[in-house]
C-alpha cells in the first residue's frame, strides 16, 4: 500500500503561483510513476502531469503545458506541482496519484484525498 497526501493548495487570483506538494509513505517511493489529476465542479477528472519514477521524464496535459511543472525528491518520499500563471479554470480539486513504474500502462493504483486549487478572476 502507498499513501499519499497532497498539500499546499487555496485560494489565489490569476496569473499568481502555487505549488501543491505530496508526501507518500509505505512503499519504496522510487519505484512509483507520481501523477497530477484535477476535478473541477460538475466535470470529470483530467490528468495534468505525471513524472516516471527516475525522474528523467514528464508528461503533460495540453492546458497546462508551460505553465506547470512536475517534479519529485525521491529523498523527501514528495512529489511536487508547481502552477504558475494560473487561470480561473485551473480551479479545481488536485490529486497525486501513483502507480509502480513497471507497470506504467496500468491505471494509477493509489490515490490521495486532494487539496484545493481556487484561482479568482
Amino acid at each position: 500500500q502507498v499513501q499519499l497526501v497532497e498539500s499546499g493548495g487555496g485560494l489565489v487570483q490569476a496569473g499568481d503561483s502555487l505549488r501543491v506538494s505530496c508526501a507518500a509513505s509505505g512503499r519504496t517511493f522510487s519505484n512509483y510513476r507520481m501523477g497530477w489529476f484535477r476535478q473541477a465542479p460538475g466535470k470529470e477528472r483530467e490528468f495534468v502531469a505525471a513524472i516516471t519514477s527516475s525522474g528523467r521524464s514528464t508528461y503533460y496535459a495540453d492546458s497546462v503545458k508551460g505553465r506547470f511543472t512536475i517534479s519529485r525528491d525521491n529523498a523527501k518520499n514528495t512529489v511536487y506541482l508547481q502552477m504558475n500563471s494560473l487561470k480561473p479554470e485551473d480551479t479545481a480539486v488536485y490529486y497525486c496519484a501513483a502507480k509502480i513504474e513497471s507497470r506504467s500502462s496500468s491505471e494509477y493504483a493509489y490515490w490521495g484525498q486532494g487539496t484545493q486549487v481556487t484561482v479568482s478572476s
